[in-house]
């Protein structure tokens, strides 16, 4: 059984003026100490189950709800997770804020959100935002941080989780997957699916998209089929009319194009429309990739062939990691690879 509310103090404070329950309140109504209603709501494990359900009663009778500047006091942190994403509308990123939110539901810690627009500057302003207000842990997607960002991370004094990426150097845990290997898994599908002139189409291209193009070229010049025209990139926001776009420049470069690796679903679907638009037949002429696997790649006519990733998972675990931090077990492996799978379907199948 878990307390969403956390005592603050021990020390009783009676209510004065009918302002808000107290803990002192919860207690008397209870029949049992401060001490007793503080133990139970903060460790509810070293109570009894009958006096958790006892205390709990009067808890929700009374409407009692700790005040979180004072437990913050208390404890010298706020019981607080600050989560750092670059957008709030790509479903990318909301998937995994729904597993971070889901994981916490249960417990008395709350989530500060920050979206730093995919800007180092201000991520930056956030940390710093963040780091005054003593977290109890910090959630950060992405490795690239600026050097400023990174230090404000060393020095955070909390659990730091990056997110949606692994490498080398982990500013402390680490949870995510391999965007050069996606890339390099998504373009070895196509060469072996028979595709010769494959393109790559990438918008936005963040550092993620920059090293899924990596392994886009890895597996190319590994199979002797690299040409830079291939090649179609821009920094604007991604969207399904700009894939339509972005294939029709692709093939103004390199007209015999037959297989295109795009960075993101939302390229690939705008290929796929492009495609239908232009009398282009999907998979016979050209095959179509895509990354992240969202809803829509099944439903697409034809289905859509994409990397899907474990979004919703990596929230979880971030969070888990984080909380085993928090309570003195800090897990002992710092990257956490989930990995990727590649999902086969009607756009690559010739």
């Amino acid at each position: 059984m878990y307390f969403r509310a956390s005592a603050s103090v021990i020390k009783p404070r009676s209510r004065r003026g009918g302002g808000r329950p107290t803990i002192a309140d919860v207690a008397r109504k209870a029949g049992v100490g401060a001490i007793t209603v503080s133990r139970a709501l903060r460790e509810p494990e070293r109570v009894s189950e009958e006096l958790r359900r006892q205390i709990q009663a009067a808890v929700d009778e009374l409407g009692y709800v700790p005040d979180p500047n004072a437990r913050a006091l208390a404890s010298a942190r706020a019981e607080v997770f600050g989560v750092l994403v670059p957008s709030l509308t790509n479903n990318v990123f909301a998937e995994v804020v729904r597993g971070i939110y889901d994981s916490l539901s249960a417990s008395p810690f709350r989530i500060q959100l920050g979206n730093t627009h995919y800007s180092g500057l201000e991520e930056e302003r956030l940390l710093q935002l963040f780091g005054s207000q003593r977290p109890a842990a910090l959630i950060v997607a992405g490795i690239d941080q600026t050097p400023t960002s990174r230090k404000l991370l060393e020095s955070a004094g909390c659990p730091v989780v990056q997110v949606m990426e692994t490498g080398p150097d982990p500013v402390d845990m680490m949870v995510g997957f391999s965007h050069l290997d996606g890339g390099r898994a998504a373009t070895e599908h196509l060469i072996e699916a028979g595709y010769r002139r494959i393109g790559f189409i990438g918008a936005r291209m963040d550092p993620r998209s920059q090293r899924r193009l990596a392994g886009y070229r890895a597996a190319m010049e590994a199979a002797g089929l690299f040409d830079p025209r291939l090649v179609t990139t821009t920094p604007v926001l991604s969207s399904v009319s700009l894939g339509r776009e972005m294939l029709r420049d692709a093939l103004a470069k390199v007209p015999t194009l037959d297989g295109v690796f795009c960075n993101n679903d939302d390229i690939a679907l705008g290929v796929l429309f492009e495609c239908h638009r232009a009398s282009i037949a999907v998979p016979n002429t050209i095959g179509i990739v895509g990354f992240n696997d969202l809803d829509m790649m099944q439903v697409a006519f034809p289905s859509i062939t994409s990397i899907r990733t474990h979004r919703y998972e990596i929230g979880r675990r971030a969070v888990a990691m984080a909380l085993a931090a928090i309570a003195g077990n800090r897990p002992e492996q710092r990257i956490v690879d989930l990995g990727f799978e590649l999902k086969r379907r009607e756009s690559t199948a010739r």
